[in-house]
């Protein structure tokens, strides 16, 4: 029996862009991101002023997930982690995410958001396994369909220099 091959990351780049496309329609069919809209997260990931992070997925030749992070000052926002549907349970999401929030710690970020739908569950736990807490919701945010997103932070401790697999977090509550 051969062993399953743990799919490598790396920094997106514009080839990625329909292989990516590809995942997003199958994953998110009725709000996937447009072709213009990694575009233009790319344009803003790269150089000296750079303020976006992406990253892919691979196995093989095949793109299985990709993930991006927003930034801005000192707050980041998780913009999207997608897996492939056979790679769901392989710890591939939580990757992702970590290599998001190495970024986020790289841009010096003490906060990290993000939005997750509410009937998103798996989603939610890895969030929380990470000590992102909720905080609120942001009422029929996705689109069609009416769905609320719930909003989720990851606070860190800023003196501590922790990487942000372990990072503090700081107490909130849920707002309406």
């Amino acid at each position: 029996m051969t062993e399953p091959v743990i799919p490598a990351l790396r920094e997106m780049r514009w080839w990625d862009i329909d292989p990516v496309l590809e995942l997003e329609k199958a994953l998110f069919p009725e709000d996937a991101w447009s072709r213009g809209m990694f575009w233009s997260e790319l344009a803003h990931s790269r150089g000296p002023e750079a303020t976006r992070r992406y990253v892919v997925a691979e196995s093989g030749d095949r793109v299985v997930g990709y993930a991006g992070l927003a930034s801005s000052g000192d707050l980041a926002d998780v913009q999207t982690i997608a897996v492939a549907a056979d790679h769901w349970g392989t710890g591939l999401g939580g990757r992702l995410l970590a290599e998001l929030l190495r970024a986020a710690t790289a841009f010096e970020c003490a906060e990290v958001m993000l939005e997750c739908r509410v009937d998103n569950v798996r989603a939610q736990k890895l969030y929380q396994r990470f000590g992102f807490q909720p905080i609120g919701f942001r009422r029929g945010y996705y689109q069609p369909g009416n769905v609320d997103a719930l909003v989720m932070r990851l606070t860190t401790a800023s003196d501590s220099g922790a990487a942000p697999e372990s990072t503090s977090v700081q107490g909130t509550e849920i707002n309406d």
